[in-house]
């Protein structure tokens, strides 16, 4: 490496060390509250009262609607259902999307 070229790259880099030294940061603030606690807690209450004002459905009482079946047998179709072969087959997990005939009717 040439002369030159030595005082160059010393020039630029003691060029970039002021630079990156001019970039100082402000030392941390400490907090200075505008408001007391009991003025953020009366705010908190009243907007704990005035309910959702964000949501996008009307405030209606959730209601239930009677079911036409029994819990007898609710609970036998779920029971046929978890001891089903194959409850819990995946489609994708199988080439072409298909279950294996052999995996449908319960045998291994």
């Amino acid at each position: 490496m040439k002369t030159p070229n030595i005082l160059a790259a010393a020039a630029l880099s003691m060029l970039a060390a002021a630079g990156a030294q001019a970039q100082g940061f402000a030392p941390v603030q400490p907090l200075q509250a505008q408001t007391n606690r009991a003025d953020i807690v009366a705010g908190a209450d009243t907007a704990a009262r005035g309910g959702n004002v964000y949501g996008d459905v009307v405030a209606a009482p959730l209601t239930s609607r009677p079911s036409v079946r029994d819990r007898a047998s609710v609970r036998a179709e779920a029971v046929a259902a978890a001891h089903a072969p194959n409850q819990n087959l995946d489609r994708r997990a199988f080439v072409n999307s298909e279950v294996p005939a052999q995996r449908g009717t319960g045998r291994p």
